[in-house]
């Protein structure tokens, strides 16, 4: 039986890939890419003229049998626009389709930028979460953050340029102000990595409007190894409140100690003030 292999390349430096790679690459009778026009800079580069097909999230399940139907009469490879194929991109049921039929399922490693930006981060590597990219709508990323919060696993995620700020806004205001590393750009002629607080972070970027494309690698929940009870939570909060300070900051200073959402905190505190 014929293989499918996923092949890894380059998220920005086109000198970022394999001579295995590049073999398959020549050897296979077609290449799936998710974007031609972006598959071809690489081909041109390596002078190679293996025919090719577009296969991305519109027309995955037409070109799905096309697939198949080539795996009848040799190896084919899958690609993304850059990185990993299948991870945060198309090619998930092409995988479960080509094993369902019999042929093999080989992968040509290669660049990662979650993997890229977690090593290079400063964070713990040991065990991690990647969760793609986070929720556009302000609720939505509210809502999974808090399923996170208590968790003691570095956070990995990706964000667009101008969802950046509203994101950093967001991963603060659930998860308290963490420590986190920005990759931007990564292997690319602009890359850098910000290591810093999410505060920090968040002055960074406003400073500096954000452009290119970002991966977030976010410290785990290490300081609060259980979560406070309801008591120990109203009980902090009576106390702090006879200080002054703002209920919005309160409950966001409280997030990463107390193992408690935001939203969780705010409500709590409502209650306490009679408001709710």
């Amino acid at each position: 039986m014929s293989t499918l292999y996923l092949v890894a390349t380059p998220i920005g430096n086109l000198e970022d890939i394999s001579a295995r790679a590049l073999r398959v690459l020549r050897e296979v009778r077609l290449i799936a890419a998710e974007d031609t026009r972006q598959t071809v800079k690489l081909l041109q580069r390596y002078d190679i003229h293996t025919p090719n097909i577009s296969y991305h999230e519109h027309n995955k399940l037409v070109r799905l049998e096309r697939v198949l139907e080539t795996l009848q009469e040799g190896d084919v490879a899958l690609v993304s626009d850059a990185g990993t194929p299948a991870l945060n991109d198309p090619g998930y049921e092409l995988v479960q389709a080509v094993i369902a039929s019999g042929h093999s399922v080989s992968p040509i490693p290669g660049a990662c930028a979650p993997i890229a930006a977690l090593v290079s981060s400063g964070l713990p590597t040991d065990a991690f979460l990647y969760l793609g990219y986070l929720p556009r709508k302000a609720g939505e990323r509210e809502r999974l953050l808090s399923k996170v919060s208590s968790l003691p696993y570095t956070l990995i995620f990706l964000e667009a340029p101008h969802r950046m700020l509203e994101a950093l806004e967001s991963l603060q205001a659930v998860l308290g102000d963490r420590q986190i590393a920005v990759g931007r750009e990564l292997t690319k002629l602009h890359e850098e990595i910000f290591r810093g607080s999410l505060g920090q972070a968040k002055e960074h970027f406003t400073r500096n409007p954000p452009r290119g494309e970002f991966t977030l690698v976010l410290a785990g929940n290490t300081v609060s190894a259980q979560r406070w009870t309801e008591e120990q939570l109203n009980t902090e909060l009576r106390a702090q409140l006879t200080k002054g300070e703002p209920a919005s900051q309160l409950a966001s200073r409280l997030v990463h100690p107390s193992g408690w959402s935001r939203k969780e905190i705010y409500q709590h505190l409502l209650k306490i003030q009679g408001k709710k």
